[in-house]
């Protein structure tokens, strides 16, 4: 049997918090780790070259948490940005958005912006995060944008070239850390046929280890999208 090769891994990030907590430290201490288990995952991914890597960073769902907490993302997605955009660019990565990034605040958001023209022409692994991101409002979204085409037959090639980022395939793989069992609005209608694989470990603990026992599970995964 032909062994399965990840195209599009995509990674939701759970257990910070839990993490912190059980370290007896507040919550942004494991934001911290989680943000360089982050990069060591993106380090991993290209060494391996997979061509597209998705992070579940910051949901819509995440406003409404304590505006302390917030602040602290928002000022540490800035931080990695600023330091890390030129390692992105030398290491051939090209850096992408989904969601609503209307929604950051504006510093962060020029960090955004800025990371996204200067890698737009490399030609490596295509990393990109979700934030303000839910699949609901991506799905609504695209509706809403469809009635303003006047478009009258929806199919799903017409609905999907209206999503935030049309050009991005399907996950291939879905990781969940944090030993929860459920996709938390991320990705609904890209996630059709996706691979599921749960790990129990929180987020900062993840590390290229487990990543690998990934990639094996999934080159031996029997994937018949709905045939025989």
């Amino acid at each position: 049997m032909r062994k399965n090769s990840i195209n599009h891994l995509a990674i939701i990030m759970d257990g910070n918090g839990r993490w912190a907590k059980q370290k007896n430290q507040p919550r942004a201490f494991g934001h911290q780790n989680g943000a360089q288990t982050a990069k060591k995952i993106i380090n991993e991914c290209v060494k391996k070259e997979v061509p597209y890597l998705t992070l579940y960073t910051f949901s819509k769902e995440n406003w409404s948490r304590p505006k302390e907490e917030i602040d602290t993302l928002m000022i540490l997605l800035s931080s990695m940005l600023k330091k890390e955009a030129g390692n992105m660019y030398r290491n051939n990565i090209r850096f992408n958005v989904v969601g609503r990034i209307e929604d950051l605040p504006e510093k962060t958001r020029d960090w955004v912006l800025s990371t996204i023209e200067k890698t737009k022409n490399n030609t490596g692994l295509v990393l990109t995060l979700a934030l303000s991101y839910g699949g609901r409002q991506e799905i609504i979204d695209a509706f809403n944008s469809l009635i303003k085409s006047n478009v009258k037959i929806i199919n799903e090639e017409i609905l999907k070239n209206h999503l935030y980022c049309p050009e991005l395939p399907d996950p291939d793989m879905i990781i969940r850390t944090g030993g929860e069992y459920r996709l938390s609005n991320f990705l609904l209608w890209q996630s059709a046929y996706a691979e599921i694989y749960i790990s129990n470990k929180n987020w900062p603990d993840f590390g290229e280890n487990d990543l690998k026992k990934v990639f094996n599970e999934y080159e031996n995964r029997n994937r018949t999208f709905g045939k025989l």
